[in-house]
């Protein structure tokens, strides 16, 4: 069909593990198969069948391309196994091949069905790579409210190392025994552990999801941080850009005594943010300055109301962003966040 040819390319892998089928077991490639009538009359173009994108497996061994595809007749995506029966499927109408729940078991399966993982991507090749963006400032400066902000209306991804350090440790990760070691006896994990886990967790995203811009809540902490970073990317690499939320103390002080009475947390009250703020000091201001030092360093006065410092956030992350989610209406929940609704009551 004419407007077969218009179809964008298909530029998607999509791996599939833990089948109970190990043969279904692997990476699925755009298929390449040159158009063909299918079962239910719709003739295919290259990287499409039914009108919907589909896979060949990479070692070129099926005997059915495409071998994960959509069938209109069934209105459900299906993997075959070698011989080119079908051994999985799943019903639904999605463009694309569902990963966010079980797939069915077909006559020629067998239990338990695979788990399906669409790449942007293609795995064999290295991730490009990611568009960083450093975000410190002091305890109470606004980093996580910003970068909150900037994930869910400008499309940029928001990691802490901590949380995922924490997620590391909870889920029995490879460096989950390291981690415990060093956390038990009171000491700080190593930073060439920390970056790793970071470009880890950058490199899964982009893969799994096809976006590219990152921005780092609390890091580098200190210029051993910054040594583990050259020490995972290279020293070569470009460094990243930094915003540096700068706010006064007596208006961090404030901040955190106010948001005491509703987070709960051990550390907002006043003994512990002179302490936060002293080590933020001692260890991270060195940082900041050689980022200034470098031509680096944006420096963002948190201490306006919290509008106008999401209207600087943003304006620093323009060039980056994909202006048609910059312009989408504020949700409701970014409306709470910048002062312009009450958060709900409990």
């Amino acid at each position: 069909m004419d407007d077969k040819a218009q179809l964008p390319p298909n530029t998607f892998y999509v791996e599939v593990s833990g089948a109970g089928l190990p043969e279904v077991d692997g990476l699925f490639v755009p298929s390449t198969a040159p158009p063909t009538k299918s079962e239910s009359g719709t003739v295919s173009s290259p990287g499409y069948w039914n009108g919907k994108m589909a896979w060949d497996r990479a070692d070129g061994k099926s005997a059915r391309s495409p071998a994960l595809s959509y069938s209109n007749s069934y209105q459900s995506w299906r993997i075959c196994r070698l011989d080119g029966h079908l051994a999985y499927d799943i019903t639904g109408d999605e463009e694309l091949p569902p990963t966010d729940r079980a797939w069915h078991v077909y006559k020629k399966g067998v239990a338990p069905a695979p788990n399906v993982v669409l790449h942007h991507y293609d795995p064999r090749e290295p991730c490009p790579h990611p568009n960083v963006v450093f975000v410190l400032g002091g305890p109470g400066a606004g980093k996580g409210t910003m970068c909150e902000l900037a994930q869910s209306q400008l499309g940029w991804t928001h990691l802490s190392a901590g949380d995922l350090l924490r997620t590391e440790l909870d889920g029995g990760g490879p460096n989950a025994a390291t981690i415990r070691e060093f956390t038990t006896a009171g000491k700080l994990v190593p930073n060439h552990i920390v970056v790793a886990i970071l470009r880890g967790a950058m490199e899964r995203i982009t893969r799994t999801t096809g976006k590219n811009n990152f921005l780092l809540d609390g890091f580098p902490r200190s210029l051993g941080n910054l040594e583990g970073w050259y020490e995972i990317f290279g020293r070569d690499s470009e460094l990243p850009k930094m915003l540096y939320f700068e706010c006064p103390y007596a208006v961090l002080e404030k901040r955190i005594l106010s948001r005491a009475k509703y987070t709960g947390r051990s550390d907002d009250n006043v003994v512990s943010l002179k302490q936060r703020f002293d080590t933020f000091k001692e260890e991270t201001l060195p940082t900041v300055e050689l980022f200034r030092s470098k031509g680096k360093c944006v420096e963002v006065d948190t201490s306006q109301d919290r509008q106008a410092v999401y209207a600087l956030v943003a304006e620093h992350l323009a060039p980056h962003t994909n202006q048609t989610l910059a312009a989408k209406p504020l949700s409701e929940r970014a409306e709470m966040l910048l002062g312009l609704r009450p958060f709900p009551k409990d």
